[in-house]
C-alpha cells in the first residue's frame, strides 16, 4: 500500500482522501500551509510598503537585492518553512506571531536587513494580516472554480446547439406541458450559470490594515505625520482587494458573506440541473454509456446509475450548508472582536472543495450521456392534448366565445389523439388560413422559438 492509499483510507475528510485528486488545486491555497504562505506574503508586502514610505526613516528604503530577498521568501515558501513556523507556534501558541518570528529569523540572516526586523508586523493586529490572507485565498480559489464553471458552461452550450432542434415534451408540475427542445432546456442552465458566474466573479473582497480596533492608534502614535489612511488604502488595493475604511479589529466579513451567497446560488443552479438530468435519464431521454468493469448495483447486474449527477447534488448540498453558515455567522461579532470566527474561517476550503466537486461531477456526467431521440420523439408523439394551448389562443384571436373552456372540456385530464384534435379544429368558426395552420400543427412542430433560442446561446455567454 502506497502513501496515497494510506492517506485516503485514514483521512477524516473525503476531500483529503477519496476526492483528493478531484480538488487538488485547492490544497495549496486552503490548507494550513496555504494560509501560512498567504500570511507570509502579506507580512512581506507590508514591510516592503513601509520601507518605501519616505516618512519612516527608521525603516530605510531597500535596494534591489533586499527587495528580491524578501520577495523570494514569499514566492519560495516551502513545507520546510511551514514546519519551522509550526515549531515556533509550539512556543508562542499564536499562529500569526509565529509567522512574524519566522520572518525575523530570515531577516537576521541578512545583516543589511537587520534594521528592518522590528518593522515586520509593525502596528498590526493579527487580523490585519489574516483578513488580507483570507481575502487573497478566496480570490485565488474563486479563479479555480470559475475555470471549472466555464468548462461546464461550454459543455452545456455545445449540447444546446447539438440538440437545439430536438422536440421534447416539457413537464410542469410533472405533467405534460407545451413542447420545448432538449437544447433549449440545457441553454436555460448555461445562461443561468453564466449570469451567476459573472456576479460571483465581480463580488468585491474587502480588506483592511488599520490596527487593533480599526483606528490606526499605534500607527499614529509612532508616526503622526503619515497619512495612514491613504497608505492603507494603497496597500490593500495593491493586494488586489477592495479597501474597507471602517472596521473594528476585524474586517466585518460582509463582502465574504456576499461571496458565499453568490457561490451558494451557483451551487443551487447546479443542483437544479443535476435533478433535471437525473429525471431525463429516468424518463429514458438520455442513455448512459456503460463503462467496462463498472458495477451499478451489488445485486442487479443491469443497473447503470446516474451517479455523477447524484454525487454532484450531494456535494452541492454540503457546500451550501457550510456557505449558508459562513454568510450568517461571520458578519456577527461581539463588540470589537470575538474569536468565534477563527475556526469557521479554516473551513473555507471545505466549502469550495465540495463546490468544485459538484461542478466537476456534473461535467463528468454530461460526458457520459447520449440522447435517445427515439424515446424523446415517442413521448411527445403520444401527447396531442398539448395542442390545446395554441388552439384556444387562436380561437381568442378570432373572437370564438369561451375558447379556454371548450378546450378544457376536450382535453383536461385525458389523453387526446390526432383524430380528436383535427375533428375539433375542423368545426371551428375561424378563417380558413388559420384552420389550415392549426391542422398542420403537430406536437413536434409546436416549438415557438425554442430552437432559435438554443442555437444562439453562445451569443449570450462571456
Amino acid at each position: 500500500m502506497n502513501q496515497n492509499q494510506e492517506r485516503e483510507l485514514l483521512s477524516l475528510s473525503p476531500l483529503d482522501g477519496r476526492y483528493r485528486e478531484k480538488c487538488a488545486e485547492l490544497t495549496p491555497l486552503f490548507s494550513e500551509f496555504g494560509l501560512m504562505r498567504y500570511r507570509v506574503l502579506v507580512e512581506i508586502k507590508w514591510l516592503l510598503g513601509l520601507a518605501a514610505e519616505p516618512g519612516i526613516a527608521e525603516c530605510p528604503q531597500l535596494d534591489d537585492e533586499g527587495k528580491a530577498y524578501l520577495e523570494k521568501l514569499a514566492a519560495d515558501f516551502s513545507l520546510a518553512d511551514a514546519m519551522r513556523v509550526k515549531e515556533l507556534e509550539a512556543t508562542t501558541r499564536h499562529d500569526v506571531k509565529a509567522v512574524e518570528y519566522f520572518l525575523k529569523e530570515k531577516l537576521s540572516q541578512k545583516p543589511e536587513l537587520d534594521s528592518h526586523r522590528e518593522f515586520v508586523h509593525f502596528a498590526c493586529t493579527t487580523w490585519d494580516i489574516n483578513n488580507l490572507a483570507y481575502g487573497l485565498m478566496l480570490r485565488d480559489g474563486r479563479n479555480i472554480l470559475l475555470t471549472a464553471l466555464k468548462q461546464l458552461c461550454e459543455k452545456l452550450a455545445a449540447m444546446s446547439e447539438e440538440f437545439a432542434g430536438q422536440p421534447m415534451l416539457s413537464r410542469t408540475h410533472g405533467q405534460p406541458a407545451s413542447p420545448t427542445t432538449m437544447g433549449k432546456e440545457l441553454a436555460n442552465f448555461a445562461w443561468r450559470l453564466q449570469r451567476e458566474s459573472k456576479r460571483f466573479r465581480e463580488t468585491e473582497l474587502l480588506g483592511k490594515i488599520n490596527g487593533a480596533v480599526g483606528n490606526y492608534n499605534a500607527h499614529s502614535a509612532a508616526y503622526p505625520q503619515i497619512d495612514w489612511q491613504s497608505l492603507a488604502r494603497e496597500f490593500v488595493e495593491d493586494c488586489e482587494l477592495a479597501w474597507n475604511p471602517y472596521t473594528t479589529q476585524i474586517e466585518p466579513y460582509d463582502s465574504i458573506a456576499e461571496y458565499c451567497a453568490a457561490l451558494s446560488r451557483l451551487n443551487t443552479i447546479i443542483l437544479d440541473l443535476d435533478r433535471d438530468l437525473w429525471s431525463y435519464i429516468s424518463l429514458g431521454y438520455f442513455r448512459q454509456r456503460a463503462v467496462a468493469g463498472e458495477v451499478g448495483s451489488s445485486t442487479m447486474p443491469h443497473k447503470v446509475n446516474p451517479i455523477d449527477f447524484e454525487n454532484s447534488e450531494g456535494n452541492a448540498g454540503v457546500a451550501n450548508a457550510l456557505l449558508g453558515h459562513f454568510a450568517a455567522k461571520l458578519p456577527v461579532s461581539r463588540l470589537q472582536r470575538d474569536l468565534s470566527d477563527s475556526t469557521v474561517l479554516r473551513n473555507f476550503g471545505v466549502a469550495l472543495g465540495y463546490s468544485l466537486l459538484a461542478f466537476r461531477s456534473t461535467l463528468a456526467g454530461l460526458g457520459k450521456i447520449e440522447l435517445d431521440a427515439a424515446a424523446v420523439d415517442a413521448d411527445i408523439d403520444h401527447c396531442w392534448e398539448i395542442l390545446a394551448e395554441p388552439i384556444q389562443t387562436i380561437m381568442r384571436r378570432y373572437g370564438v366565445p369561451e375558447p379556454y373552456e371548450k378546450l378544457k372540456g376536450l382535453t383536461r385530464g385525458r389523453q387526446v389523439d390526432r383524430k380528436a384534435i383535427r375533428g375539433f379544429v375542423e368545426k371551428l368558426d375561424i378563417p380558413e388560413q388559420a384552420r389550415k395552420s392549426l391542422l398542420e400543427l403537430t406536437p413536434r412542430t409546436y416549438l415557438g422559438q425554442a430552437a432559435e433560442l438554443a442555437g444562439s446561446i453562445r451569443t449570450h455567454l462571456d
